[in-house]
């Protein structure tokens, strides 16, 4: 493993995941904008981004347990070759005159699958690729990878995609996708984790649901990530209808909303640079209570104001705020579970975290159809503003201790 350098190898799954996430990010944002072509309904436009998102729900801990079990770097393989595939098939349709909404909620559904079993290996291959000591730096620039490709580029793109065109739209993620295959089958090695007993997959499920429930740390983490994911998926699964269209609130084209998103990542990919330094410098609890306050300007700024200007820049802190704790907690979390372990502890841990954005977006269409809006961002806005609670919980000390008790098992 490499302790000065992160390695060839780790620039190559790196390169992977920059073209996965390009891919991911066109097509999550160029779905909800093709989707307004079908119909401009709230609850079917919220439904969309359910549909993304429950996948974390249904088969987040079979994903973990799977990846646990099969080499990781295969895995990763699997799951972009269902997510070119399927798109490849829904394009296809479109073409020959069956595009309908309903044909979106399947690509939804159906790359939300992929995904679950293709972020739980990404996340799980890191520390096998580099040294524990180089966690932070390694988690850094992969998040700077996928911020830049997800939200930085992936938006605009998707906006100037989806005005030429959905085939334009729909093929792009999926030559992505393929070119990430190719990045991957260029990465040496097994990164299979060794077994000495076999079991049950209903046992390894409830072995990772367990040590997630029983660490202190990382359940005050995983609950405190669920409700602010909560908050967001309900926030952007309604922000489409808010901010596109002569008709809405802001009155955005779509590739001028692309580029309002695209903030978000531009400070994400700000914030995957800063994190080791300014961790370094302040610790990881200052730096984690300045990140969660930072993030909930993601969404209090739509709560007071339709200004594109000031939105743009509560999501540029915001987004900083988001992937600077995102650095920290991910490192943390990696330093003190052991790699037998890692996959089912991440899938447990997103289950949480990921799986209530689906029911943030149930909550959007709910919220939307009966109150407004507005009141979406409102109400979200305090919710994703309370979470920071959790911190009085999570002190340096506990930190320090999960890692020391980590250290010796």
């Amino acid at each position: 493993m490499a302790t000065k350098g992160l390695g060839s190898t780790y620039w190559r799954l790196w390169t992977a995941a920059g073209l996965s996430s390009l891919a991911d990010g066109v097509l999550k944002v160029a779905l909800p904008l093709v989707a307004v072509g079908y119909t401009r309904s709230p609850g079917l436009i919220a439904g969309l981004a359910f549909a993304f998102t429950l996948p974390w729900l249904l088969f987040a801990l079979p994903a973990g347990a799977l990846v646990d079990r099969l080499d990781r770097r295969r895995a990763m393989l699997g799951a972009n070759f269902v997510r070119g595939g399927l798109l490849a098939a829904v394009t296809l349709m479109t073409v020959l005159g069956g595009g309908s909404i309903w044909a979106l909620y399947v690509v939804a559904a159906g790359v939300g699958f992929a995904e679950t079993v293709y972020d739980t290996a990404a996340q799980s291959i890191v520390p096998q690729v580099v040294g524990r000591d180089r966690l932070s730096a390694a988690n850094g620039r992969m998040y700077a990878a996928e911020q830049t490709a997800n939200e930085f580029a992936g938006p605009p793109l998707a906006g100037l995609l989806v005005a030429a065109g959905v085939l334009a739209a729909f093929v792009t993620p999926v030559a992505l996708w393929a070119v990430a295959v190719a990045a991957l089958l260029l990465v040496r090695g097994t990164y299979r984790i060794e077994r000495p007993e076999r079991t049950t997959l209903r046992a390894d499920i409830a072995e990772g649901v367990r040590f997630l429930v029983r660490h202190k740390v990382l359940r005050t983490f995983s609950v405190m990530v669920g409700t602010f994911n909560f908050a967001t998926g309900a926030t952007f699964a309604v922000f489409v209808l808010y901010a596109v269209g002569p008709g809405s609130a802001m009155g955005l084209s779509e590739p001028a909303f692309g580029l309002v998103m695209a903030t978000n990542a531009a400070g994400g990919l700000a914030g995957s640079f800063l994190a080791e330094p300014v961790e370094r410098r302040l610790g990881r609890i200052v730096t984690l209570w300045l990140s969660w306050l930072a993030g909930g300007l993601t969404i209090g700024v739509l709560a007071v104001t339709t200004d594109p200007y000031a939105v743009a820049g509560g999501f540029f802190l915001g987004g900083l705020g988001i992937v600077m704790s995102n650095v920290v907690m991910v490192s943390l979390r990696q330093r003190v579970t052991p790699d037998r372990l890692l996959g089912r502890l991440n899938s447990s841990y997103r289950l949480v975290s990921w799986g209530t954005k689906s029911l943030g977006a149930l909550a959007a269409g709910v919220l939307s159809q009966t109150l407004g809006l507005r009141a979406v961002f409102v109400v979200m806005a305090v919710l994703a503003f309370t979470v920071v609670a959790g911190l009085l919980v999570v002190t340096e000390n506990a930190l320090t201790a999960a890692e020391r008790e980590a250290v010796s098992a």
